[in-house]
């Protein structure tokens, strides 16, 4: 397994390079798909595949790999029309992988090859407007008021925007109510054993810790831990 310094966040990678953000969330059953093409950037790997029935492209944080090998997925994240400035071409399609592994038990068991790093939300911001819990703050609010909050237990609910399970032994919660400050919108959430699905109206209570980083410039200014699923208001 690639050391940590070297795995960055994939959803950071698609705003950098600027393309048509309307991914679209791609969760199914182990895929298995044989190598026939090979691109690599400064930090990141594409591949093509060819799954039997149909050829794609996957796109994940850099590692080796050669046409011929075969591996295995069964998460990611697709964007249509993506644009990639460092090779200079467009993808009509690219699935945004947060693991892939040799065999599908790899997957299952998170033992992969790539994908041991929390991944950023999809960054765009949603036309939502998700009334707020009662008892409970807004995104803005929080944002706005972070020094107030640090260290407190707070209640925020949302749409979930995207969701990372099993990675760092934590699933990865991102969600928006709607609200925004200074630019700010989408919150991260983790959580031991929390699952949710993408589109999914939550309420949550947690912990919020400030300038959490991971490395790799892997940071967050406010984070929301060891929370907790409340029922729906």
């Amino acid at each position: 397994m690639k050391n940590l310094k070297y795995l960055l966040p994939l959803m950071i990678f698609a705003f950098s390079c600027q393309n048509r953000n309307d991914g679209v969330p791609y969760q199914s059953g182990i895929n298995k798909g044989e190598v026939i093409e090979v691109l690599q950037t400064t930090k990141y790997t594409y591949l093509l595949v060819d799954e039997g029935k149909a050829e794609k492209w996957l796109a994940l944080s850099k590692m080796e790999a050669k046409k011929g090998e075969v591996y295995f997925y069964n998460d990611g994240y697709e964007m249509n029309a993506f644009v990639s400035k460092e090779l200079g071409r467009t993808f009509e399609s690219v699935f945004f992988l947060d693991r892939i592994g040799k065999s599908a038990k790899e997957v299952l068991e998170g033992q992969v090859l790539s994908g041991n790093t929390p991944v950023k939300a999809d960054v765009r911001k949603y036309d939502i407007e998700i009334p707020m819990a009662q008892g409970g703050i807004t995104v803005a609010d929080l944002f706005k008021n972070k020094e107030n909050y640090s260290g407190k237990r707070v209640i925020i609910q949302g749409k979930v925007t995207r969701f990372n399970p099993s990675i760092m032994n934590k699933n990865w919660i991102h969600f928006q109510d709607g609200t925004e400050y200074s630019g700010k919108y989408d919150l991260t959430a983790t959580s031991d054993s929390t699952n949710v699905s993408v589109g999914q109206i939550i309420t949550l209570e947690g912990t919020v810790k400030l300038n959490q980083d991971f490395g790799s410039g892997y940071f967050y200014e406010v984070l929301l831990t060891d929370i907790e699923l409340l029922p729906r208001q």
